[in-house]
């Protein structure tokens, strides 16, 4: 957990620089807000076997579940990159399960551009606990 004294984009960009990327060299950075206002951080762990790697927002949800908590409020990701990276796929789907569609989230570069967004905007039609209610 971050200290209460660093922005979310600032937790990001801390934990981004301990990222473990030897292969693609593509360090990311994330941090999550729970409801508490505690701040929570991942970043992108690598493996030689490139899928059975793990995301920065999986690792920051990670953390937060491992806190006791299972909501998050905000979001923010940072990467080295020419413009904000967006989350992949499946890590759109993981913040849909913990955020509501409104949550705001900023994806930002090392050089300052950012861009705001929120999980709704991210995953449209999302898939949730809705869609099972007849099983």
């Amino acid at each position: 957990m971050a200290t209460e004294q660093m922005t979310l984009l600032e937790t990001a960009r801390d934990v981004r620089e301990r990222a473990y990327a030897p292969y693609s060299r593509f360090k990311v950075g994330a941090a999550v807000r729970s409801p508490d206002g505690a701040i929570h951080a991942g970043c992108n762990v690598e493996n030689v076997a490139y899928p059975e790697g793990t995301c920065a927002e999986a690792g920051a949800i990670a953390a937060m579940i491992a806190a006791g908590q299972t909501r998050l409020t905000e979001v923010a990701v940072i990467a080295d990159s020419p413009a904000p990276v967006p989350p992949c796929g499946g890590c759109r789907q993981k913040l849909a399960e913990f955020g509501d569609a409104d949550t705001p989230v900023t994806l930002a570069t090392t050089d300052g551009v950012t861009l705001r967004t929120t999980i709704g905007d991210l995953l449209p039609g999302r898939f949730d606990a809705a869609h099972m209610a007849r099983s």
